[in-house]
């Protein structure tokens, strides 16, 4: 098939045929002769099976000029022709047509002698101005017509210079047909052909049954396209955290500069990948993604590719990707595949083993592989299979199975035994770790008694160990790969990889008893390989290797106590992490084993609850939370003293959960029981003492007493400075909250001062991009918009909004937080149209996450009414503004901050609409429960008396009017300076009004 024309030069015309593999190598070739004119066709051409070579050769003179053949292994060693074949062919075809025929050779192998009569050039290993050299002068084109290619970007990639970064499992050498699928896929990722105008596709979902050949074919896109890419990267997607883990790798190859938290690394990724810095053209592959909903939003957007390979149909419903479905091999495929791994087939042969197992390629080749390091004849082999009889061979296999796999698996695993007994139970322990990474060195390297006797004599010799790999690898569906250390040029085995069918399988071929011992087993080596640190961030590399094989290994089932601390350990380390998701997997797949068997305020079950509702919480699902935390607090309250440390962590969790419902008066006493039983369990300036005393602060703040919640976020911050660096996480923490409270109390330029540190030194310890930069920094731009530094609070404001949606997604509490208050902020500068769409999503985010009844709810509501009253739809604004006044009253009550915001701009309304009387006895009454709250000079009073001179002017009170006014005035100057927006808009009479911020929870 043509997959390429080239321009029409007015040199002569060269067609250029090649095997599926070498597309690369043609495409290259094609770019050198067209820059000298020449006019080139790209001729795809694999002779078939069941054609006569030289009819197919002969066919080729058809082609357009010169015929320049890409010759290599799949011609002379791979494909379906024997050597004889092509003899026979080329000296009945090449001879006449000498003129015609030229070629050069990219084989890794020395090509046969009957290939001379092409006098190939040889361009292995050359660069590319020598393989340039090369074809030109095999193609006889003079020297004076040549001239250096010119650059172009979206020029050939010269093939023997890999994709700048390459992460690709190695290339199967066996791989055969699936040329249309491989065409398709390459059709709709790297574009129609030229004069067609189909839009290209950036997402492809390779759906098919278990087996069919899906990573192979992922695979090899990967190899016979990479070329066209400058970035490649396989990531296996069974598992939700090492699928974040190698995405995150990803960040260090890029050469991106950003720490080590695995959140910050991915968006800096998607980030990177998005606009295409530092590189353009990327390929990334996510194998196995069978369950979307864990692996969606690791999944990239931009211009480049992304190729996934999954057992469901998910990825295509949903919209997310387009996809093509992966069939089992034609039996034209199969015969040649089966023919290439195991020569002595006959074609008959090879047709009826075909038949025998359906066309599956992974049970193909399995049979194949069988047949080729095994005597027996292969009809009777095939006849086993056939017959479905795997007893015949010793072997119990469950009937889950097709039963071609079956028996064919069973004669291996029998053949295997008497070969190497140590390899097959070598074999079975790997089915206990995860299929796609099995960790080779971690047994290997296992204590002598975390193994059986006969594995551990095994691990102890190397030379035995070794052979038992190759053995494996020989013999079944496992696969080595290696990995070689700097110091020496040996190849030492980093990890093995089965596919899943043949995992699950040898699993369920078990016994219940051999199941539980090499369950234990595996528990036991991934226990002594816990580093026993989760909040060290030099752990987390091993941390995050351990995670994928918790589930296969059984640990979630292990009643042994290191194995379930080593269950604590990682679930606190993606907690501290920021794995949220995965954690609450963890924690809630241990729960639904263990609660009917032991107690709830066991140890073990204590830890993981706790954790479970901190999860929970993390996610936003704070009714769920809340359930969980009061049950347990009911459990240790019967069981427990008052002052019992497990039950005072239950009970400080448990507030924070009712701080994120928004029931601030309860979570404030029970956080102050909980300080006080610390501090007499501990001391008070021990750091859970701390952190509690962190806590009841933020309740104070909450409730709106905010001189209260200053000071005791200054003792904390006092204690963290003396003990802790400054940089410390902690010390960071109490830094934020105290300019939090500064600014909420009107101290804008201290507040301002100290936020700006603050800001600065998170970006520099965490990131720009982790959840807490992100907070610091959405208080530094409220800090600078409260300053009057406009034009940086937008640009600041609108930037933490953005990343924000990156970080958390866009229904995050954190999220809803940053875009409810910079809605306020673009209505107070006029963008009317994004603040009404902005402000109007946060109010109904908030009503489906926390309930219409929630202050943040009733707030975020409230500042919908005032976009409203600035299109000058007063009647809406007043209903809006008087629901507010009515709901935040209900919620926080009457004296509390918010509530007198909402009466601020209830009373706004009511003048809008001429109702004087009414808005002036409002203004008043807030006023004197202001000057109560929050002191004579804070903003909000200072508006309260502004906006009661403005009823009063309107009810024609003028002189009472003016002296309030020329009091707020001064006392605005005093506070906050002359030429603060504050100041000059009471100077100039603008009606104030007051902004919902909702908090940090």
């Amino acid at each position: 098939m043509v997959d390429q024309s080239g321009n029409t030069g007015s040199a002569e015309h060269i067609t250029i045929s090649y095997a599926g593999f070498n597309r690369p190598w043609a495409a290259w070739i094609s770019h050198q002769l067209e820059q000298l004119g020449h006019g080139t066709t790209m001729l795809r051409w694999d002779p078939p099976a069941d054609s006569p070579l030289t009819e197919e050769l002969a066919g080729l003179l058809a082609a357009e000029g010169r015929l320049l053949m890409v010759l290599d292994d799949w011609y002379f060693k791979l494909g379906p022709k024997t050597h004889d074949e092509w003899t026979t062919a080329l000296q009945e075809v090449v001879p006449d047509h000498a003129d015609r025929f030229a070629a050069v050779s990219v084989a890794t192998q020395r090509l046969p002698a009957t290939a001379s009569v092409l006098r190939p050039a040889d361009l292995r290993d050359l660069d590319a101005v020598e393989a340039n050299r090369r074809v030109l002068n095999r193609l006889g084109v003079p020297a004076g017509a040549r001239r250096p290619a010119e650059p172009a970007a979206n020029a050939p990639r010269f093939p023997n210079d890999p994709p700048e970064i390459w992460n690709i499992p190695r290339r199967n050498n066996r791989f055969t047909g699936r040329d249309t699928a491989l065409e398709e896929l390459h059709g709709k990722l790297a574009g129609p052909l030229p004069g067609l105008g189909q839009p290209l596709e950036t997402r492809i979902a390779l759906y098919g049954i278990s087996g069919v050949g899906k990573s192979q074919i992922a695979a090899e896109y990967a190899h016979r396209f990479g070329n066209d890419y400058d970035v490649v990267w396989w990531i296996s997607a069974t598992n939700r955290g090492a699928a974040r883990e190698q995405l995150a790798e990803l960040a260090t190859r890029l050469g991106l500069p950003v720490g080590q938290e695995l959140g910050d690394r991915i968006r800096a990724v998607h980030e990177a990948l998005r606009v295409g810095r530092p590189y353009r053209r990327w390929l990334l592959i996510f194998d196995s993604a069978d369950d979307m909903e864990q692996i969606e939003d690791l999944v990239p957007d931009g211009r480049g590719h992304v190729l996934i390979t999954t057992l469901t149909r998910d990825w295509s419903g949903s919209g997310s990707a387009q996809e093509i479905e992966v069939l089992p091999f034609t039996r034209i495929e199969s015969v040649a595949y089966a023919r290439r791994r195991a020569p002595r087939l006959t074609t008959m042969e090879a047709d009826l083993l075909a038949e025998a197992v359906q066309d599956l390629p992974l049970l193909l080749a399995q049979t194949a592989a069988w047949l080729d390091a095994n005597p027996m004849a292969p009809k009777e082999y095939i006849e086993l299979i056939r017959r479905g009889e795997p007893s015949l061979v010793g072997i119990r296999i469950s009937t889950d199975y097709p039963m071609a796999f079956q028996t064919s698996w069973a004669i291996t695993l029998n053949t295997l035994r008497e070969r190497s007994p140590a390899a097959v139970e070598l074999l079975k322990l790997f089915a206990f770790f995860a299929p796609d990474a099995i960790p080779v060195p971690m047994l290997a390297r296992a204590r002598r008694g975390d193994l059986p006797e006969y594995l551990a004599d095994l691990a102890a010799e190397p030379i035995a160990w070794n052979t038992a790999l190759r053995r494996l690898t020989e013999s079944t569906a496992v696969r080595l790969d290696y990995q070689v250390a700097q110091t020496t040029s040996d190849p030492a085995v980093e990890t093995a990889q089965m596919h899943r069918l043949y995992h699950r399988f040898l699993r369920s071929d078990m016994a219940e008893d051999e199941r539980d011992a090499m369950s234990a087993t595996a528990c036991r080596v991934l226990a002594t390989a816990d580093p026993q640190g989760p909040s060290d961030t030099r752990t987390w590399e091993q941390y995050a290797a351990l995670i994928p094989h918790l589930e296969p290994a059984g640990v979630l089932d292990s009643p042994e106590t290191a194995v379930q601390e080593l269950l604590l350990n990682c679930i606190e380390y993606l907690r501290v992490r920021g794995e949220y998701r995965i954690g609450l997997r963890l924690c809630e797949q241990f729960l639904s084993r263990w609660r009917n068997r032991i107690a709830p305020t066991q140890r073990t079950m204590l830890v993981i609850t706790h954790q479970h509702a901190n999860m929970l919480r993390r996610l936003g699902r704070y009714r769920e939370a809340e359930a969980v935390g009061s049950a347990i607090v009911e459990e240790l309250t019967a069981e427990r003293e008052p002052g019992d440390g497990a039950l005072l962590r239950a009970q400080d969790g448990l507030a924070g959960t009712l701080m994120a419902l928004g029931s601030y008066g309860h979570a404030l006493e029970m956080f102050e029981s909980v300080v006080r039983g610390r501090t007499e369990l501990l001391g008070p300036e021990a750091p859970l003492t701390l952190s509690s005393r962190s806590n009841l602060a933020s309740a104070l703040s909450a409730l709106g007493r905010y001189q209260e919640a200053l000071e005791l976020f200054g003792e904390v911050l006092l204690v963290w400075e003396r003990e802790l660096r400054a940089r410390h996480h902690l010390t960071l923490g109490a830094a934020y909250s105290y300019a939090r409270m500064l600014r909420l109390l009107g101290h804008y330029t201290d507040a301002l001062s100290r936020q700006e540190l603050n800001a600065r030194l998170y970006r520099q310890t965490m990131g720009k991009h982790t959840p807490l930069t992100l907070r610091a920094e959405h208080n530094l731009a409220l800090c600078l918009r409260r300053s009057g530094a406009v034009t940086q609070a937008d640009a600041l404001m609108g930037d933490v909004v953005e990343r924000s949606r990156r970080v958390h997604g866009p229904r995050h509490p954190e999220t809803l937080m940053m875009q409810a208050n910079y809605a306020t902020f673009l209505r107070e500068h006029g963008d009317l149209g994004r603040a009404r769409d902005l402000g109007e999503e946060a109010a109904e985010r908030y009503r489906a996450l926390v309930g219409e009844a929630h202050p943040f709810a009733v707030g975020t509501l409230g500042n919908t009414g005032l976009v409203s009253w600035e299109f000058g739809e007063r009647d809406n604004a007043l209903a809006i503004a008087e629901e507010a006044l009515r709901g935040m009253t209900r919620a926080v009550g009457a004296d509390h901050p918010w509530t007198l915001g909402c009466a601020l701009n209830a009373a706004g309304a009511r003048n809008r609409v001429d109702d004087e009387e009414s808005a002036a006895e409002l203004s008043r009454e807030t006023l004197e429960r202001a000057k109560q709250v929050l002191g004579d000079t804070h903003p909000l009073t200072l508006s309260a008396k502004t906006a009661l001179a403005d009823d009063l002017r309107a009810l024609r009170r003028g002189q009472e009017a003016s002296k309030l006014e020329q009091q707020a005035v001064q006392q605005l100057t005093e506070t906050l300076g002359a030429e603060h927006p504050h100041t000059l808009s009471a100077r100039r009479r603008r009606r104030p009004y007051w902004d919902f911020e909702p908090q940090p929870v």
